[in-house]
């Protein structure tokens, strides 16, 4: 029988230099392992496409290597083509440019090696105040987010790469992140199946290739108050209720919502539980001896190990299938898409003219925690080229608050809040990089133009904007 470390994906994480040479040791383990796949973080196309290769002629053998491409194979890897946030493409309530993000996301994915592509995010922006899911969901209709779902699957799956709808049974009506804590959600069963369990059924009909776990409890599904994870009754939910058969695949085990069930002894109850791969363990090795000996035991069920590697094998044939060519769609470019955004964005308020040079004043709620936000600066880049700043002219507020779990909030903080109350109702123009529901915290009465995401796509859609209306 093919060892059980095929059943563990650790991580890559590009360095600064988008270069993964500090890695080698990793890969080095992993691989001598046997390891299933990986997921990769950061690096550029170059590094990706060497470092894929590099990992399956070492390995020998086919690799699911995976990423969490929610904003297009760019939000991972810089060179390739980022989308908007799901929020935004829900906004526009296109189906074909739904269906269009999910291929040029696989299409993207697939020319550096990437296979496995860890989205959509099929949970519902339900609950405002929660920290993480915010404009990483299509939004918060049950009945949309499935038709936004199902559409980007059939995109992707399309053009050559497994997608994977997360995070089943739903994150959305979590107060708490999961990254920090374990949390529990209160709602009924007849809800769960009602409204959040909508889009993940949606997935499983347009034949998704995988599904993610939630490191959340769901005491209705469970009276024992285990997640999702590490639940055998919302694991047999998901195959027999909504009929999913194929690879379910863990949230990343170094989140505090799995370590609560411990470490390698946590990974061997996953798998006990009904899911196929593990996602991310903190210790590698140590999770890979845990599963050859919990099946040397027979703690670990050897009818379930067999069923768990039929799983990844049936998902490693699909995900290494014949790439599709370049996706057709309603844009020519994802910038295109970005531009249309903008021109529909304005939230409050009407800008006829602006008036050159331009001066810009940050409100970044987003610095802080354990990894740095991308840039800020793009914006003011691309209007410097042009001509456009200095001061003396309009002033544009350009206000940064993304999901980031480390927050433990949704809205903006008091630094954020205080910053907004002194320079927005000075201002010509507020450019939100951010939900739209926070416009309703802008205080005064400048326009509010909405742009969804700080990512470079976003912002230099934005500075195409007020060029556009400078004078």
């Amino acid at each position: 029988m093919t060892h059980p470390a095929r059943l563990i994906l650790p991580a890559l994480r590009a360095g600064p230099d988008g270069s993964f040479a500090h890695e080698s040791p990793g890969i080095d383990s992993a691989l001598g392992l046997g390891v299933g796949g990986f997921i990769l973080f950061g690096g550029n196309a170059e590094s990706v496409r060497a470092l894929t290769a590099d990992l399956v002629r070492r390995a020998g053998r086919p690799l699911l290597l995976g990423s969490d491409l929610e904003r297009g194979a760019g939000q991972q890897v810089a060179g390739l083509p980022e989308l908007p946030p799901p929020g935004a493409l829900g906004w526009l309530g296109d189906a074909d440019v739904i269906r269009w993000a999910g291929a040029v996301t696989a299409a993207a994915a697939r020319s550096v090696g990437i296979n496995w592509v860890f989205a959509p995010v099929a949970d519902l922006d339900v609950l405002p105040t929660k920290p993480i899911v915010q404009t990483r969901a299509f939004g918060a209709d049950p009945a949309a987010v499935a038709a936004c779902v199902r559409g980007w699957i059939e995109g992707c799956e399309a053009a050559g790469a497994l997608a994977c709808a997360k995070h089943y049974p739903g994150h959305g009506r979590t107060a708490v992140d999961s990254h920090v804590a374990l949390p529990s959600v209160a709602a009924d069963a007849t809800t769960l199946a009602r409204e959040d369990e909508r889009p993940f059924a949606a997935a499983v009909d347009a034949g998704v290739g995988g599904v993610m776990t939630a490191h959340v409890a769901f005491p209705a599904l469970d009276p024992d108050g285990r997640p999702a994870t590490f639940s055998p009754p919302i694991l047999e939910r998901l195959r027999r209720r909504l009929g999913f058969d194929g690879v379910v695949v863990t949230d990343a085990l170094v989140m505090e919502g799995a370590l609560s069930r411990g470490g390698a002894e946590g990974a061997v109850e996953a798998v006990r539980a009904g899911v196929d791969l593990l996602l991310y363990p903190k210790d590698p090795a140590a999770a890979s001896a845990a599963l050859a000996e919990a099946a040397r035991s027979g703690q670990l069920p050897p009818e379930r190990l067999a069923q768990a590697l039929r799983h990844y094998e049936a998902a490693l044939a699909r995900a290494t299938r014949p790439a599709a060519g370049r996706p057709s769609g309603p844009y020519e470019t994802t910038e295109e898409l970005a531009d249309t955004l903008l021109d529909r964005g304005l939230l409050r308020g009407v800008v006829r003219r602006l008036t050159k040079p331009i001066e810009l004043v940050l409100v970044d709620d987003d610095l802080g925690g354990p990894y740095p936000p991308s840039p800020a600066v793009y914006l003011g880049r691309r209007l410097a080229e042009r001509g456009l700043l200095g001061s003396g002219g309009s002033r544009i507020v350009l206000v940064f608050a993304e999901p980031r779990g480390w927050k433990g909030r949704a809205g903006f903080g008091p630094e954020a809040r205080a910053l907004l109350a002194r320079e927005a109702p000075k201002a010509q123009l507020v450019v939100l990089f951010a939900h739209p529901r926070l416009a309703d915290e802008v205080p005064g009465s400048a326009p509010v133009l909405l742009a969804w995401h700080r990512q470079r796509l976003m912002q230099e859609a934005g500075a195409r904007w007020i060029a556009a209306r400078t004078g």
